[in-house]
């Protein structure tokens, strides 16, 4: 069996493949897995969650695509893993645009242009969008929708956006000061905990507007804590901006989206309904060839891992890009 250690924008996972395995994994063993897989004791520094392969049964999908969290929980959708999960999808089946299933709709992928020389790079289908408080949902803040909104029951002085992409986000443009400073954890510990906001807790993505059509942007991931980048939150934000920056953001353009962990580029499209592109590096930086049974029994000694070229060409990447070292400093 073959699992594949893969980064978008240094967002880490692992990709299991079930239609290769000769009895799939049942929901509780993929669970232990993925908990024992992804923790800083596990395979090779852990991961931020592991990435489900299935047979789809779409006819138009390709495949399928599960989001498991470090912590067990299940993602609706995973942007930079998706982008992943379409490269390995698109090698596997000699395919360069194709649907893939997720949790709440089958999404468009292609391979795009490279980045940067050795940068794999794939663009994603976000959607669906929506603003109601039961998509995402919340509850006690005295709207039905949260748009550039005042907030004081979360944060005092911040005006928040709240979108579900279709993972629930909340987001706040703010000043790099106060992005370094730690409103971001404060915040998203409270409404990741037990709240009477976001019941189900929320991403939270704090944003510093850069220039016309560039942002950098920190999340703390629900499921995760944390994150180097999180790709439905960058478009999320991307969504946001336009929606409500208009003077410095434009729909049907490209937004650099800069990130703990590099670079993404964001297409916001207002038509026939809100939706996003995120285009971005597939990378993988490690194959791991491992017993079936190994994976039931969580016992990751026996593996036999190859370390691949693709991480350097990446790091290459990030440092070329401008704005990043003084963004990414503190």
């Amino acid at each position: 069996m073959k699992l594949i250690k893969v980064h978008g924008s240094k967002n880490y996972f692992f990709i299991l493949d079930q239609t290769e395995l000769s009895t799939p994994l049942k929901d509780e063993d993929l669970i232990a897995f993925t908990q024992k897989i992804t923790s800083s004791k596990g395979l090779l520094g852990g991961a931020d969650g592991v990435l489900v392969i299935t047979t789809s049964t779409h006819p138009d999908a390709l495949a399928k695509m599960r989001v498991i969290n470090s912590d067990g929980s299940e993602a609706s959708m995973c942007g930079n893993g998706l982008r992943t999960v379409a490269r390995y999808l698109s090698e596997k089946f000699n395919q360069d645009n194709f649907l893939v299933e997720t949790m709440n709709a089958n999404l468009r992928v292609r391979k795009e242009k490279k980045l940067a020389e050795g940068v794999h790079t794939f663009a994603v289908e976000i959607s669906p969008v929506s603003f109601n408080k039961s998509s995402l949902p919340f509850k006690n803040l005295g709207h039905k929708r949260i748009i550039d909104t005042f907030l004081p029951e979360i944060y005092p002085g911040l005006k928040f956006t709240s979108i579900a992409v279709p993972n629930p986000h909340l987001i706040s443009f703010m000043s790099q000061k106060q992005i370094e400073s730690n409103i971001l954890e404060e915040v998203g510990q409270f409404l990741n905990s037990n709240n009477p906001y976001y019941p189900d807790g929320v991403n939270v993505n704090f944003a510093q507007i850069l220039d016309k059509n560039q942002l950098f942007v920190r999340t703390y991931e629900r499921g995760v804590g944390f994150t180097n980048a999180c790709g439905t939150g960058m478009s999320a934000t991307s969504l946001a901006f336009c929606l409500t920056k208009p003077q410095l953001a434009k729909f049907n353009t490209q937004i650099s989206v800069y990130n703990p962990g590099g670079m993404v580029k964001v297409i916001v499209h207002s038509k026939p309904n809100y939706w996003m592109e995120l285009i971005g590096n597939a990378t993988f930086t490690e194959i791991i060839d491992i017993p079936e049974n190994s994976l039931y029994d969580l016992d990751f000694s026996k593996a036999k891992i190859t370390k691949t070229t693709e991480q350097k060409a990446y790091e290459n990447f990030v440092t070329s890009l401008p704005h990043f070292n003084n963004l990414t400093a503190n």
